[in-house]
């Protein structure tokens, strides 16, 4: 076994600690050192496997250990288990890596010839229990309210959608095409995953931007922007701003962070598209009325889980109470901002009603002369299906399972009567 398959395979198990241990998000992580590009790639998708599958491996691991071994030990046979049984890899060299792995530490020294027991026994054993297990549970935090907002039936269908994973969607500028991608009905171009992003037509002429297809919708809500002054409220890492400047938008870019507004202004180098940053907080930010808001508000995520599936990991039912406070005062922030009869979008990436139907509910409740305008889903290229009581439109990830999924996601377009 190459020894960048070795530190591959490490890079991962670091990363899974970081997740499991640390509570802190794949994003957050950058691989060590010395890492080639490819290497580091290859741990992303392999620490991804085992946290995609978790649940599945460890009943599949369950049977051929006496005890829980420590979770160093544990992520070992997680991840050997994710190469055989995911991945398909070759048994000889998975199981040998494993054991070289565990000798390499002081820590793990004495598991290794367990290691190598228990994935033997996978290899030869493993396929049949893999083939029964059910997909990946959501943990109890999220799993309860979203049980209580979709039934049974609907969660077992979104808990599928996130084991699948997501594909590869692109927003474009206007009239560009790539032969060999899928054009959703939304007009998101969708390749398969595991796509070599900066190796695709079009990238160093920045004439599109990876964006899942749910996430492309919110713009399309505000109308004809061209020549309008457009806020987006929140715009890092910047796939809205894009959206917006393509259009023609006269776009001013909000975000609290520096450190993500310059990633916003790297993507618009590479796109060759204006818009005015600013760096301040978007509660006491003032500036004149703007024509058109979007405000992609700060949520649990949780309807991106298809691509990240460290996040059940690390966020909690705590961390939800804070972000729908938050949500409710920057509604009302941008409301202060918004030019008499201009449209407000509000949108979350999140599949939790308090974060979606129940913020919009309550922002009529304290705004007598806010109106929810009707968003019809199937002008959008969506289903009909997608349409919320109130006005909005609620996504989830087991919505077009046929075409690959689209992300968990909540949006209505709010305007001053």
């Amino acid at each position: 076994m190459a020894a960048t398959g070795l530190e591959a395979r490490r890079a991962a198990l670091e990363m899974l600690h970081a997740v499991l241990w640390d509570k802190r998000m794949l994003s957050q992580i950058t691989p060590h050192d010395g890492l080639s590009p490819a290497d580091a790639a290859r741990a992303g998708r392999l620490a991804g496997d085992v946290l995609r599958h978790i649940g599945r491996l460890d009943a599949v691991l369950r049977p051929y250990v006496s005890r829980q071994p420590r979770m160093n030990v544990q992520n070992i046979l997680r991840l050997g288990a994710a190469e055989l049984l995911v991945a398909g890899g070759d048994a000889h060299g998975v199981v040998n890596a494993a054991v070289a792995i565990a000798k390499r530490h002081p820590g793990t020294t004495k598991a290794s010839g367990m290691v190598n027991a228990v994935l033997r026994r996978v290899a030869e054993q493993g396929a049949e229990a893999w083939a029964a297990t059910p997909p990946q549970r959501l943990p109890v935090w999220l799993r309860k309210p979203l049980h209580k907002a979709y039934g049974t039936q609907i969660l077992d269908a979104i808990e599928a959608a996130h084991e699948r994973g997501a594909p590869l969607d692109l927003t474009t500028k206007p009239g560009f095409e790539i032969a060999e991608a899928d054009v959703l009905p939304t007009g998101t171009l969708r390749l398969p995953r595991g796509q070599q992003v900066s190796a695709l037509p079009g990238y160093d002429t920045g004439d599109w931007w990876v964006q899942d297809a749910a996430a492309a919708l919110p713009v399309r809500l505000l109308g004809d922007v061209a020549g309008k002054r457009v806020l987006d409220m929140c715009a890092a890492p910047g796939g809205k701003t894009m959206q917006l400047a393509s259009l023609g938008a006269n776009v001013t870019a909000l975000d609290l962070s520096k450190g993500r507004l310059a990633r916003v202004e790297e993507n618009l180098a590479r796109t060759e598209l204006e818009a005015e940053l600013v760096a301040e907080d978007a509660l006491t930010y003032t500036a004149a009325p703007f024509d058109a808001i979007l405000l992609d508000a700060p949520c649990s995520a949780t309807g991106t889980i298809r691509r990240h599936p460290d996040l059940p990991f690390v966020k909690s039912t705590e961390e939800v109470e804070a972000l729908t406070k938050l949500q409710m005062q920057m509604i009302d922030a941008a409301l202060r901002l918004l030019a008499p009869g201009g449209r407000l979008v509000f949108c979350t990436c999140s599949l939790l009603p308090v974060e979606g139907e129940f913020q919009v509910k309550a922002a009529l409740k304290r705004h007598e002369n806010l109106k929810v305008v009707p968003i019809d889903p199937t002008a959008l290229g969506g289903d009909a299906e997608w349409a919320s009581p109130e006005g909005g439109l609620r996504l989830r990830p087991d919505h077009w399972a046929d075409r690959g999924g689209i992300d968990g996601f909540y949006m209505a377009c709010l305007q001053m009567t």
